[in-house]
């Protein structure tokens, strides 16, 4: 057919009118003459339906009949609602003289007729399925408290179908929006609408910023997604823009805050449980160092206020507490998988800081546990006589009790809130256990090795009584930081809210975008995905 009815014109296609068409040469006569030109047009059927006049006749070539549109809007209709993606294929004829070579065309050429005028050929289907991994990624999302919406150029019934499938049709979002509905709502209107609805479909690029924004007033944060240079100012106006790394342009990319590199929904489900892992990690790295470091000062101080008369812990063994303990026991929290559940917890609230009321009273909790442990120990010690147990041997009891409590606040910390008293203290993260055994090597070494542990650290051998309080100093730290996490537990089973919000402790937490929104929501994160996300 390009051979013998070449292109000579063409309407390129645009998301805003869902059509392209072109124009061709038609056959050539005898005479050397045309018999005119040839225009096949395809795109939305709600579009082209609308401007055709006349259907192909089924079973006779080349003869025309009246356009029977009810007939083929419900054979579109039935087709889109097996998430199918219609195209509707139209053609017309013209003079020769019509349409030139260097002639511009835009849609006008096809929509801007005073009347219909095109001939309906047929609807073509195309199955385009979900990804399964994405079918998966949003059910893991949304038990996470994220919100997914689809906007889409899709008809309303595939849309539908669509979104079914995925999972993000339900009895709270039953229905589809499409853009030109969205268009004709006001600013109040459409707040209410991306509340109500999951699916937007026929959807322009102007539809995609006005949705960012509703979603924002309602006091949601937004991530958007786009590929084309019309996404970009959606991609810019959203919390978190992510342009698509393979289909993208260098426009969205520079828009965006992220860049999808696969193109794939399931990667940003990744991001977000791997998001939470780094935000637990860094939080037990804090409910460990903190008390460890809190308690070695502390030791000191309240060892001097409650009597003793040395420090029980000299320079020297506060320095290799920071540089060796802390630091070893410490950094493999950094590394700890996801606990589970972590992506069935709901989205951090707007304002939590890293440090809240919660964890404050974790660390203080463990800080004083700590610290009665070491300086308790000392006491016990000391109760048997200076003879028996000289300076050396005390400030051998601190170091170990308060090293060993530190082992015993490192394995508490693995989980934020869910038990340690588990199997699973003892699988995910081996380094733990490495640093554990490492950590509890160099203290026996520094503790029994000659001239190491007299001169160097100022301590003596201990004997089996001391080293069963070091035991039982470990085991009160522990079960102390798994009561206070059942007691967490037990409240947030209740419904209370053992979430770390800060309220205004610090005085920074960002006010709503709106004083009362429209109406509350289940989940704080909203994200708006592309539709050529979520297909293969």
């Amino acid at each position: 057919m390009k051979e013998s009815q070449p292109v000579i014109n063409a309407v390129p296609f645009s998301s805003e009118y869902k059509f392209m068409a072109t124009v061709h040469q038609a056959n050539q006569l005898v005479d050397g003459t045309t018999d005119g030109l040839t225009v096949h047009v395809k795109g939305a059927p709600d579009r082209l339906i609308a401007l055709a006049s006349h259907q192909a006749q089924a079973g006779v070539v080349g003869t025309v009949e009246p356009i029977d549109r009810e007939y083929w809007l419900k054979q579109a209709a039935n087709l889109s609602s097996h998430g199918l993606r219609v195209l509707a294929l139209c053609r017309a004829s013209l003079p020769s003289d019509s349409v030139k070579e260097t002639d511009k065309l835009d849609a006008a050429f096809v929509n801007g007729r005073s009347e219909p005028w095109l001939t309906m050929v047929g609807l073509c289907a195309i199955m385009d399925p979900p990804r399964p991994e994405c079918i998966s990624a949003i059910a893991e999302a949304r038990g996470a408290g994220v919100r997914v919406a689809m906007i889409t150029g899709d008809h309303k019934d595939t849309a539908l179908a669509i979104g079914d499938m995925l999972g993000i049709v339900d009895a709270k979002h039953p229905e589809a929006v499409t853009g030109p509905e969205l268009d004709a709502m006001t600013d109040l209107e459409l707040r209410t609408a991306v509340m109500k609805n999951n699916v937007f479909a026929r959807a322009s690029p102007e539809n995609k910023i006005r949705i960012v924004k509703a979603l924002q007033a309602e006091g949601q944060v937004s991530s958007m997604t786009g590929d084309g240079v019309n996404d970009a100012p959606a991609l810019k106006a959203a919390d978190m823009g992510v342009a698509m790394g393979k289909e993208g342009t260098d426009v969205a990319r520079e828009a965006a805050e992220m860049i999808l590199a696969d193109d794939n929904f399931a990667t940003i489900v990744t991001a977000v449980r791997e998001g939470r892992v780094v935000w637990d990690n860094l939080r037990k790295v804090l409910l460990f160092n903190t008390p460890v470091n809190n308690a070695q000062g502390l030791t000191v101080l309240f060892g001097m206020i409650f009597g003793l008369p040395d420090s029980p812990l000299t320079a020297i063994q506060i320095l290799y507490c920071n540089l060796i303990c802390a630091v070893t026991l410490g950094f493999v929290l950094a590394v700890e998988p996801a606990e589970d559940g972590i992506m069935k917890n709901p989205p951090r609230k707007v304002g939590k800081r890293l440090i809240g009321r919660y964890l404050l009273l974790r660390i203080t909790i463990a800080t004083v546990i700590l610290v009665t442990v070491t300086v308790g120990s000392v006491f016990w010690v000391r109760s048997y006589g200076e003879d028996k147990y000289p300076l050396d041997q005390q400030r051998a009891q601190a170091s170990n009790s308060l090293t060993f409590g530190a082992i015993a606040v490192c394995l508490s910390a693995r989980f934020a809130y869910n038990s340690s008293f588990s199997l699973k203290l003892f699988r995910g993260n081996k380094y733990a256990w490495y640093s554990v055994f490492l950590t509890a090597i160099l203290q026996i070494c520094i503790t029994y090795i000659p001239g190491l542990n007299n001169v160097v650290f100022s301590m003596g051998p201990m004997d089996g009584l001391q080293w069963g309080l070091v035991v039982l100093g470990m085991a009160i730290v522990f079960t102390v930081m798994e009561i206070e996490k059942a007691i967490l537990r037990r409240v947030k089973s209740q419904g209370g809210d053992v979430d770390d919000r800060e309220n205004d402790l610090f005085g920074t937490i960002p006010q709503p975008l709106i004083e009362e929104p429209f109406c509350p929501s289940d989940s704080i994160k909203s994200a708006t995905m592309h539709s050529t996300l979520l297909h293969k």
